[in-house]
């Protein structure tokens, strides 16, 4: 008999769905003359300043282990960059420094989340949220979010959820792939329902410098919920730091206790030369992330009209570097849309369906590319559409 290792896979990996994200990015890559609006990825190239502290750490023979947080440096500087957000954090029990803000990212949940647990995952959403739900053994709830709400997540959809197992809300704002935000006072009425009903916050605010309008505001900051959230950030796109691979977590010692017992055993500590090179990037980065998020702000204004004239119409993203227009009007569905539009003019959009099944009838569009590349892709849209209508 021959030797079959599938017998011994993990069902609920066997199970899980391949991101629709790296579907069409692994498309792109095989394809000549293709046009890519699919990756979240910063084209600016970290700032010099800043890769030069990392190269600096090389020189210097800084190849060692850190202490599994994080150096206490890093640390320091990380709580003084969360008092921007009125957030106050102990660097000695209150920080983990993670490999990049996914890592953050499951270890909250892992930590918090057991057999029959249930989390409520507004979506559209990010896609690893689900999947590290599901590994960790609790029950994902999905949240369906509405374009006529701009995607921001209410009262009663958070109620029409909650049950006696409900034990976290994940919020995500600035967020992935719509781009809404959540102001101060949406955000206290999710604080009330947490307090009244005892259920804890995973915030994921990866995006907290690319708000537009105003500025960004931490659930953590409210009144009861320092201890009640965990809060999730990072380098990678503030920072143009992707390929680092840095992220952190904030959250009372309890929570950071239990999250840095499984960081240390499967991963021990975070890439010494990139929490060098983040250290100079928290002292002397403000100037680059204005520049950056001018520079996206302009782009948004762009892409956003272009939509709406070709008829894709979307709401005005205050956030990240995502719009996520309407594909409805096309009759066709979010997956065929994007597959017809490669085939037939070799660009690159994700479905998005691929954030949950509320988005169905959207798909994503990043701007975070060169005006350049963004006017040569709405050229082959626009011919797509006329292709089609």
């Amino acid at each position: 008999m021959s030797f079959d290792p599938y017998r011994f896979l993990n069902q609920k990996v066997v199970d899980m769905p391949p991101s629709g994200i790296r579907k069409f990015f692994d498309l792109v890559s095989d394809m000549s003359d293709a046009i890519s609006l699919g990756v979240g990825e910063p084209d600016f190239v970290t700032p010099w300043h800043i890769r030069d502290a990392g190269i600096y750490s090389l020189e210097k023979g800084r190849t060692h282990y850190t202490s599994n947080a994080g150096t206490m440096e890093l640390r320091e500087e990380i709580c003084n960059y969360a008092k921007k957000f009125d957030l106050d954090y102990n660097p000695k029990d209150e920080v983990i420094v993670t490999v990049g803000g996914s890592e953050g990212v499951d270890l909250a949940i892992r930590a918090l989340i057991g057999e029959g647990d249930e989390v409520l995952i507004p979506e559209p959403s990010f896609v690893c949220y689900k999947p590290c739900v599901t590994l960790a053994g609790g029950t994902a709830v999905p949240v369906a979010t509405k374009a006529e709400n701009s995607f921001k997540l209410t009262r009663e959809d958070i109620l029409s959820h909650l049950t006696e197992h409900t034990k976290l809300l994940v919020v995500s704002y600035p967020n992935n792939p719509t781009g809404a935000i959540m102001t101060r006072e949406e955000l206290q009425v999710i604080a009330d329902l947490a307090i009244e009903h005892d259920f804890m916050i995973l915030s994921d605010e990866i995006y907290a410098e690319l708000t537009y309008e105003g500025k960004h505001v931490s659930i953590a900051s409210l009144p009861g919920m320092r201890d009640r959230t965990v809060v999730i950030n990072g380098f990678s796109k503030a920072f143009a730091m992707t390929g680092w691979r840095l992220g952190f977590t904030l959250a009372c010692k309890p929570v950071t206790n239990a999250m840095l017992k499984i960081h240390q055993y499967a991963i021990m500590s975070s890439p010494t030369v990139s929490q060098s090179a983040a250290v100079e990037a928290l002292k002397n980065g403000a100037d680059d992330i204005a520049m950056m998020r001018e520079e996206y702000n302009r782009r948004r204004k762009v892409i956003v009209e272009s939509f709406n004239q070709l008829g894709l119409t979307c709401f005005n993203p205050q956030g990240a570097f995502y719009i996520f227009p309407s594909i409805q009007s096309t009759g066709m569905c979010s997956e065929e849309f994007c597959e017809k539009l490669l085939k037939s003019q070799k660009l690159a959009l994700v479905p998005g369906n691929a954030f949950g099944a509320s988005g169905e009838g959207f798909v994503r569009v990043s701007y975070a590319y060169s005006v350049d590349q963004i006017n040569r892709a709405l050229e082959r849209l626009d011919s797509f559409l006329k292709e089609v209508r």
